[in-house]
C-alpha cells in the first residue's frame, strides 16, 4: 500500500519525488501479478503527480488518451487499496472509468480522442459558467491517428481555456536545429521570462502604440522560433506552446502546469518522456513491457509462455502465402507484434507497412493499394477494426475491391474488458456490401480460410479469429460454409469459430442425460449460411445458436429471419448472445459463464427446458 498524502497541493518538491519513487515501486507490483500495461505508466509517473498537484481531478477534467497510463491516477484518487483487483473480475478497470470514480472523466480505450472528448468538455464547461479545468493527456503515438489532429485544429481555434499533455516518449514532432535550439527552449520556459512575458504581454495591450510594438516584437520573435524550435505547428493551430521539457523532473512540470492554468486559452505542453522509466527490464524493452502478462518483478521474465496462439500462425501462414505471391502484402496499425506479423515485416520489409494509429488510413490504403493490382492484407484487433467502417464502405466496398482483413482478437478478449472486446464485428462487417467473412475455429482452419480469402475470393473478405490458442476441436476446413459436426435428433446447436468446443461438451453433457444434440458449425458468416442449419432444424425442431457477439445484427438474427423466410422457423428458438450489454473485464472462461457460453451453462439451460417439458407434457396428460 502506498504512503499517499491527504492534499497533493500541499506537498513540497521533494515529497512529490518520494511518492513518484513510491508509485513505481507499486506499479511493478501490481502488474507482476495481474499484467497490465506497465512501460507506459512507468513514464507517466511524474506527469501524473504533477497534475494532481496542480488541478483536483474530483473538479477539474483530466482526459487520458489511449488511457491504459491511467494506473497512478487511480492510485491517487482513492483506489490504491484495491490495485490489487486491477484486470479482474469485478474489480478496477485497467482503463480510465467514471463508475469507478468522478476523477475518470471519460471512458478511454482508443487511441487519438483525448483532445476532441477535452475541447467538448470545455465548451459544455463555458456555455455552462461553470468553474473547471480541462486537461488532455495524449501519447505522440496518438499523433499518428487522424481525430487527434481534427481535435488540436479545433481545440486551438475555440479560444478555450485548455491544457493539451503531449507526452513525448519516442517521436520528434519537428527536427529542432542543434544546441541553439535547446538553448532557446531552456530560456524560454524559465520563471523569469514567464513572469516577464506575462508582464510584458499586460503592460503593450494597455495603450495603442504599445499594441503596434508589441505585434511586431511578437513577429518577430515568432519568426525566429518557428526557424529554431519544434513548436510552429501547434502555434499556428492557436495553442500557446511550451516545451519541450524534460517529463520526469516534477518539480519543473508542476511549475509549468500552474503557468498553463494561468493562461487564458488553449496550451499544449510538450514533454519528453523514457517508456518504462524507473525499471531496467522495461526500460530495456519497452515494447515488450507496453502489455504484460504476470511476470517476475526481479527479473522481468513472464511466468507463463505464451505459446503457439492465432496471431502467430496467421502471420505464418501470411508468410507462406506471400512466398508464392509477390502482389501479397501486409499492413498493421501500429500492432505488429501482437497480430503475429513480426516474422513477415523481417522476410518482406519491402511489403510491410506499419501506417501508425490510423486504422481508417490503413484501409483506404489497402483500397489504393487492391485498385492498383496488389492484394493488401490488413491485420487489425477487432476492436479497432471499428474506427474504418467509412472506408471499408466508401472506400472498398463501393469499388468491389480485393481487400482481405485479418481480425484478430474477435470475440471476448478477457481482461482489456468494455473498450477492447471485439463483439461488434461480426453484425457492422455483414452491413459491408459484397463482404465474406469466416470463422475458423482452429489454427487449421485458419491457414485454409485464409488462403481461400488471398487466392479465392475477388472482393473484400474478413477472416475473424479470437484472442489465444485453439481448443480441443482442430479440424480442417471442408471449405462449406457450414460443417456437421455431430448428429442427433433432439434439438440443433449451432455456433461458431472457438465457441464449437463449449457446443461439443454441451453435447457430450446431455448426451449422458438422454438428450442427443445436433452440432451446426458455421464456417461463413457473411454472407449469412443456412442451408445446413435449415435440414438440422427441419430435422430437431430445435435450434440453439451460442456467438461471443452483441444481440444487434448477430448471426443468430440472420439466420433465424433466413429460416423463416424458407418456412423453416423451428419450435424453439434460442439465441444465446451478450445481449445488449458490453460485459465487464475478467478472463474470458469467466465471461463466457457470465454469459452462459461455456458448455455446461448450455448444457444446463437445455435440461431446463427438457425437464420443464416434459412436466407439462405429464401434467396435460
Amino acid at each position: 500500500m502506498l504512503s499517499i498524502p491527504n492534499d497533493l497541493h500541499l506537498i513540497n518538491d521533494a515529497e512529490a519525488s518520494a511518492l513518484c519513487a513510491q508509485l513505481r515501486s507499486r506499479l511493478v507490483e501490481v502488474t507482476a501479478k495481474n499484467g497490465g500495461h506497465l512501460a507506459s505508466n512507468l513514464g507517466a509517473v511524474e506527469l501524473t503527480v504533477a497534475l494532481h498537484r496542480v488541478f483536483a481531478p474530483e473538479r477539474d477534467r483530466i482526459v487520458f488518451d489511449v488511457g491504459h497510463q491511467c494506473y497512478c491516477h487511480k492510485m491517487l484518487t482513492g483506489r490504491d487499496g484495491a490495485m490489487d483487483t486491477l484486470r479482474t473480475f469485478g474489480g478496477l478497470s485497467g482503463f480510465p472509468k467514471p463508475g469507478e470514480s468522478v476523477c475518470d472523466a471519460f471512458v478511454v480505450g482508443h487511441a487519438s480522442t483525448a483532445v476532441s472528448a477535452a475541447v467538448g468538455m470545455a465548451r459544455a464547461r463555458t456555455i455552462q459558467k461553470k468553474n473547471y479545468y480541462v486537461v488532455a493527456l495524449m501519447g505522440d503515438g496518438a499523433l499518428t491517428g487522424g481525430l487527434a489532429y481534427e481535435g488540436l485544429s479545433d481545440a486551438g481555434d475555440s479560444g478555450e481555456p485548455l491544457l493539451v499533455i503531449l507526452n513525448d516518449n519516442g517521436m520528434s514532432i519537428t527536427q529542432s536545429v542543434g544546441g541553439v535550439a535547446e538553448h532557446l527552449a531552456r530560456q524560454r520556459l524559465k520563471p523569469q521570462y514567464l513572469s516577464f512575458k506575462r508582464g510584458y504581454r499586460k503592460v503593450m495591450q494597455g495603450f495603442s502604440l504599445g499594441r503596434h510594438i508589441y505585434r511586431v516584437t511578437h513577429k518577430i520573435k515568432t519568426a525566429v522560433k518557428e526557424t529554431l524550435l519544434p513548436c510552429s505547428l501547434f502555434e499556428d493551430m492557436g495553442f500557446t506552446y511550451l516545451g519541450p521539457v524534460d517529463g520526469h523532473d516534477v518539480k519543473g512540470l508542476t511549475r509549468l502546469m500552474t503557468y498553463a492554468r494561468e493562461l487564458d486559452g488553449p496550451v499544449l505542453l510538450h514533454v519528453r518522456t523514457v517508456k518504462g522509466k524507473g525499471y531496467a527490464p522495461a526500460e530495456a524493452e519497452p515494447d515488450r513491457f507496453h502489455g504484460v502478462g504476470s511476470f517476475d518483478p526481479e527479473t522481468g521474465k513472464a511466468l507463463t509462455s505464451s505459446g503457439e496462439n492465432f496471431s502467430n500462425v496467421f502471420g505464418g501462414e501470411l508468410c507462406r502465402l506471400a512466398e508464392k505471391n509477390d502482389r501479397l502484402c501486409a499492413v498493421t496499425a501500429a500492432m505488429c507484434p501482437g497480430t503475429g506479423l513480426t516474422g513477415f515485416s523481417k522476410q518482406f520489409p519491402e511489403r510491410f507497412f506499419d501506417v501508425g494509429i490510423a486504422e481508417g488510413h490503413a484501409v483506404t490504403m489497402c483500397a489504393g493499394m487492391a485498385k492498383q493490382g496488389m492484394v493488401p492484407v490488413f491485420a487489425v484487433y477487432s476492436t479497432f477494426l471499428q474506427r474504418a467502417y467509412d472506408m471499408l464502405l466508401h472506400d472498398v466496398a463501393l469499388q468491389g475491391l480485393h481487400v482481405v482483413l485479418g481480425v484478430d482478437r474477435a470475440g471476448l478478449v478477457g481482461e482489456d474488458g468494455e473498450t477492447h472486446h471485439g463483439v461488434f464485428d461480426v453484425g457492422f462487417l455483414d452491413t459491408v456490401p459484397g463482404m465474406t467473412v469466416l470463422a475458423p475455429a482452429s489454427y487449421a482452419e485458419l491457414r485454409g480460410m485464409l488462403d481461400y480469402a488471398v487466392n479465392t475470393v475477388k472482393g473484400p473478405a474478413a477472416i475473424r479469429y479470437p484472442r489465444g490458442g485453439e481448443g480441443a476441436w482442430q479440424g480442417s476446413w471442408d471449405g462449406e460454409a457450414a460443417t456437421l459436426l455431430q448428429e442427433g435428433e433432439h434439438l440443433t446447436l449451432a455456433g461458431y469459430g472457438t465457441q464449437v468446443n463449449a457446443l461439443l461438451e454441451a453435447a457430450e453433457l446431455l448426451r449422458r442425460s438422454g438428450i442427443h444434440a445436433e452440432v451446426v458449425k458455421l464456417n461463413i458468416l457473411t454472407p449469412t449460411p443456412a442451408e445446413l442449419l435449415g435440414q438440422s432444424v427441419k430435422k430437431t425442431g430445435q435450434l440453439w445458436l451460442c456467438e461471443e457477439a452483441m444481440a444487434s445484427n448477430c448471426v443468430g438474427k440472420r439466420a433465424a429471419a433466413i429460416l423463416a423466410q424458407k418456412g423453416l422457423t423451428p419450435d424453439r428458438l434460442v439465441l444465446r448472445n451478450l445481449g445488449d450489454t458490453v460485459p465487464r473485464q475478467g478472463t474470458t472462461a469467466q465471461l463466457q459463464k457470465l454469459s452462459g457460453l461455456d458448455g455446461e451453462s448450455i448444457a444446463r439451460d437445455v435440461l431446463e427446458v427438457w425437464e420443464r417439458e416434459k412436466a407439462a407434457g405429464r401434467a396435460s396428460g
